[in-house]
């Protein structure tokens, strides 16, 4: 509803106007003011949209009245009420932003013509501020998720669609290209204080996706603080969110880095960092880890091999080659809680692994406190078991026509919007494995092969001579005819009237 202020010393004035507008305007709601005092005062509670003013008034004239409105409240619009049509009062309205002016007397239907234009300004206006608050929620939106993407694609072993380099165009990044990772473990709870974290982050970093327990950051650094300032603060800004039933979050914190490409090393850093959650603080930085520096950077092997034998199902290698580390590690008479901290590092990432894979993991976590290597050996080898097993029994109830599965969804869908992740809730699949699947067993990606169905179904349908172009597009699923026959002609070297002259062709 839009508000109106009726400002005149005269009760008639502002009487006959209020019914004037009442008449023609059936759903404004009006307020009046007997002076321009009174009109300044109204203005700050009532914050009307529009207000008429007189400009001859006791008190405050409508001129002072304006200037004091518009500088607290510039939205508000006026249209000047006088009786005085002289240059000096219009030069000073102008420049005070008058909409309009309505001279004493007017007929009525003057005074609706020309509140009339002002009131569908308003609307319009409200209308674009509106719009502009949906594109603005729906950037929000896109902007969280491309985000995540791309915190998730640079401290993460993960295939993507699309490129990472592409989503940071999309994104801000902070002018300094220094950073560092923090991770925020949050024993239970935590997802539904995502928001809230984010909201603390966005200033200074980028929020990766919640895993399991795990939170990661990614924090820009802050020239005109120190790094151990920076991320103190905003350690304890975050810890400050955690609720009564939260209070055993901890927050690992990674060392800084100069580029997009090395803060892979400062996430696996901050793991190590929460791995031990006990101590006064409820953060700890990389460097206070008591290990030799030598042992720290050992910390830092590339997982991508062992990685690619996990998702190939190459479990004794895997277990060999962690054995052999342990082994190793002993030897040296590395610390037992560094070798912990690095076995459940690798741990964690062989469950991340598998839920790529589709198959869901407990949280890898000792069920006791290893004293010895053997200890450890004894702790480590059952996790890896209960891992495999988990991993053995997807793969087993897989049933052996899942792929044709999909592939007859496609085909019977070709004419929808079908999205890997439409997919993946369909078969219970993750979007990457299908992904992964299509390109090992079809030899192309799922868009080809959707787009090979649309094509098919289009030569079918080019046979009836009845259809047009324009409708058989839309039957096969898309939405702009140029953009169809670029495509069908790339897929079968016609144009969809070319083909459908070769048919003609075939039936002569």
């Amino acid at each position: 509803m839009i508000k109106l202020l009726i400002v005149d010393d005269e009760q008639l004035e502002r009487e006959g106007m209020q019914t004037i507008l009442q008449k023609n305007f059936p759903g404004l709601d009006i307020q009046q003011a007997k002076n321009g005092m009174m009109a300044v005062e109204m203005a700050k509670e009532y914050a009307p949209d529009l207000i008429l003013m007189d400009i001859k008034m006791p008190v405050m004239n409508g001129l002072e009245a304006m200037e004091i409105i518009n500088g607290e409240q510039p939205h508000i619009k006026f249209i000047m009420v006088t009786a005085y049509d002289t240059f000096s009062y219009m030069k000073a309205a102008i420049k005070l932003g008058v909409k309009d002016y309505i001279l004493k007397p007017s007929k009525a239907s003057e005074i609706v013509h020309t509140i009339s234009k002002v009131l569908e300004q308003i609307e319009q206006e409200r209308e674009r501020h509106v719009e502009n608050l949906h594109q603005k929620e729906r950037w929000q939106k896109t902007q969280m998720l491309v985000e995540t993407d791309v915190v998730t694609q640079l401290l993460f072993d993960h295939v993507h669609d699309v490129h990472v380099d592409m989503l940071m165009d999309m994104l801000e990044i902070p002018s300094s290209e220094e950073m560092f990772v923090m991770v925020l473990h949050l024993p239970g709870g935590g997802e539904k204080q995502y928001s809230a974290i984010r909201k603390k982050v966005l200033q200074s970093g980028w929020t990766g996706a919640l895993y399991g327990r795990q939170l990661p950051i990614i924090v820009f650094r802050q020239p005109a603080t120190t790094y151990r300032s920076q991320a103190t603060a905003l350690a304890r800004e975050l810890l400050s969110l955690a609720k009564d039933n939260e209070k055993e979050w901890f927050i690992g914190i990674g060392k800084v880095y100069h580029s997009m490409d090395q803060v892979r090393h400062s996430y696996q850093e901050a793991m190590l960092a929460t791995v031990d959650t006990q101590g006064r603080k409820k953060y700890r930085f990389f460097e206070e880890i008591p290990l030799e520096p030598g042992k720290r950077e050992q910390a830092m092997m590339d997982q991508k091999d062992l990685m690619e034998k996990i998702r190939l199902g190459k479990w004794d290698q895997v277990h060999a080659r962690i054995m052999n580390s342990f082994t190793l590690l002993e030897k040296e008479r590395t610390p037992l809680v560094y070798t912990q901290q690095r076995t459940l590092e690798v741990l964690w990432m062989i469950s991340r692994t598998l839920s790529e894979c589709g198959v869901e993991t407990a949280t890898p976590l000792f069920a006791l406190q290893p004293m010895d290597y053997r200890q450890l050996r004894e702790e480590t080898e059952r996790l890896l078991s209960g891992m495999k097993d988990s991993y053995t029994e997807r793969f087993n109830r897989m049933e052996s026509d899942t792929f044709q599965q999909i592939k007859q969804f496609i085909q019977d869908h070709s004419h929808q919007d079908i999205s890997l992740d439409t997919l993946a809730q369909k078969v219970n699949l993750s979007p990457i494995y299908i992904s992964k699947m299509f390109k090992e067993k079809q030899g192309v990606n799922y868009i080809d092969f959707l787009t090979e169905c649309r094509m098919e179904k289009a030569k079918t349908l080019l046979g009836d001579m009845e259809k047009s172009i324009k409708e058989i597009t839309f039957e096969v699923g898309y939405h702009d005819p140029n953009y169809f026959s670029k495509v069908f002609k790339k897929m079968t070297h016609y144009s969809p009237k070319e083909y459908r002259k070769t048919l003609l062709g075939q039936h002569a």
